[in-house]
């Protein structure tokens, strides 16, 4: 299939300030985003593809600037994409002409969230009141926050109703949150490893994750932009921890058992990777923090754990769903244990006890949560028929 090609990033400033969650006004925000395929005259043919914790808004083609470090997350990523891949957006597979969100029938929006550090206003922005980096200073976020923003910047462009939001993990929240704030504009929902609720587990991983950042001494309390210091160390512990939770037992063991990475025998070192295993969580941690900000991961990080749908909304999932309006598709994976297909399958019910139009499908699957950017072969079918039947 074909792709969308060279895009470049492109930025808006909104004109008026966010109010957010946490009682706090939010002024000077600019959005990074990506537009794919054509603008019907009627504006009525928009998806909005929404990112996971460590996306951008470089969801489809090469980017115009080759970065130094990919943002194609999923497992094994740089197997399957080479150091050529380097610049395609990290759903790549999924948007472009043919593919399951097709651009010759679709205009496709990817923006970078708030909060991020990818061009969106986030904890690395200059604060106009200090002339400073927020740095910790940068007010706490919710997934409700994002999507409020992101409203804001489609008003700017002029694009008042959604066909579809769609996005993964992170990015399903969105979606969800979408359809209940803005029932009336938003026709369809794509929905893909993802919940109503992190699950304990998932709370806790996060937590550690956030730990290991907040402890390094050189994050100097979220002030650690221009003093020659990141906290490098705590946000590759991080990433390590974040990365194993995307993952699952047999996906680990079929790519790498117990084999060693640089000798026939251990070595007998604890300062040193010993197992295939180590040498790549190192390797992940390594490339991360050359692309990620950390004190962006603590926010966005924070911000899904903070969601909840049920509380939300009256206490209830149910009182929470009955505002949705759209068609929602809901793709789990079998393997996922991060946000697993139970969390799907609670949305799903909940939907059809309210009489809301829902489907649901399950992929056998082995690779965990990172199967949401590596079965795009299975999902677009699932994708293309649902939204055939919704236009």
């Amino acid at each position: 299939m074909d792709s969308v090609g060279t895009v470049e990033t492109r930025y808006l400033d909104l004109p008026v300030p966010v109010r957010l969650d946490c009682n706090r006004e939010l002024g000077h925000i600019r959005i990074a985003y990506e537009t794919y395929g054509t603008l019907a005259p009627a504006r009525d043919n928009v998806i909005l593809v929404c990112h996971a914790l460590s996306g951008d808004a470089h969801a489809a083609g090469v980017s115009a600037v080759p970065p130094e470090e990919s943002t194609r997350d999923g497992f094994a990523a740089e197997d399957r994409d080479g150091t050529a891949g380097r610049g395609l957006g990290w759903w790549d597979g999924m948007i472009g002409p043919g593919k399951a969100f097709d651009t010759d029938r679709y205009h496709v929006i990817s923006t970078n969230l708030l909060g991020g550090c990818k061009g969106t206003t986030g904890p690395s922005s200059i604060d106009p009141a200090t002339g400073k980096p927020y740095g910790s200073d940068f007010p706490v976020l919710t997934v409700a926050d994002m999507v409020r923003t992101q409203r804001a910047f489609l008003d700017e462009l002029g694009i008042d109703r959604l066909a579809v939001v769609a996005g993964g993990s992170l990015g399903g929240m969105q979606a969800l949150e979408w359809a209940i704030l803005y029932p009336d504009r938003v026709d369809s929902i794509v929905v893909i490893a993802s919940t109503h609720a992190l699950h304990p587990q998932g709370v806790a991983w996060n937590a550690i994750a956030r730990d290991a950042i907040m402890r390094d001494p050189a994050w100097q309390g979220g002030h650690y932009y221009g003093t020659g210091r990141k906290p490098d160390g705590g946000m590759g512990v991080g990433r390590m921890v974040g990365h194993i939770t995307y993952l699952s037992g047999p996906a680990l063991d079929d790519k790498f058992g117990r084999r060693l990475q640089f000798a026939d025998d251990i070595r007998y070192t604890i300062t040193e990777p010993e197992f295939e295993v180590e040498n790549y969580l190192r390797h992940q941690a390594d490339s991360f923090v050359k692309r990620f900000d950390a004190n962006t991961y603590l926010y966005l990080s924070r911000a899904l754990t903070y969601f909840d749908l049920g509380r939300q909304y009256g206490g209830s999932l149910e009182t929470a769903l009955a505002r949705i309006e759209a068609r929602t598709l809901l793709i789990a994976f079998s393997s996922d244990w991060l946000y697993p297909p139970a969390a799907s399958e609670e949305i799903e019910d909940a939907l059809r006890t309210l009489g809301k139009p829902v489907e649901y499908h399950l992929i056998e699957a082995p690779y965990g949560h990172d199967c949401f950017l590596l079965e795009e072969a299975r999902q677009t079918p699932i994708i293309q028929e649902f939204l055939e039947k919704t236009a």
